[in-house]
């Protein structure tokens, strides 16, 4: 993650959201009297987030780590789309 102090971030400001949103990493701003803040695209936030939505339940959860462990073993399966 790339770090960038606020008075850089801030003379920097369109350059930088290009970055977040193109490179798809988010951006550390510190602040000399503050707290630091990550400045991350709208896609990847919202990617965070249906992620956290999706592993908040343990079933669901361990549902998921075990179909990314059969991939991993080339156990997945291939299928066509349903045709309406």
């Amino acid at each position: 993650m790339e770090n960038m102090t606020y008075s850089n971030f801030r003379s920097h400001l369109a350059d930088a959201l290009d970055r977040v949103v193109d490179d798809h990493q988010p951006i550390l701003v510190t602040r000399q009297s503050g707290k630091p803040a990550v400045v991350m695209s709208l896609e990847d936030f919202k990617s965070y987030e249906e992620t956290a939505y999706l592993m908040a339940s343990a079933n669901n959860a361990t549902r998921l780590n075990q179909a990314i462990q059969q991939l991993e073993k080339k156990k997945g399966k291939i299928k066509g789309l349903i045709e309406e």
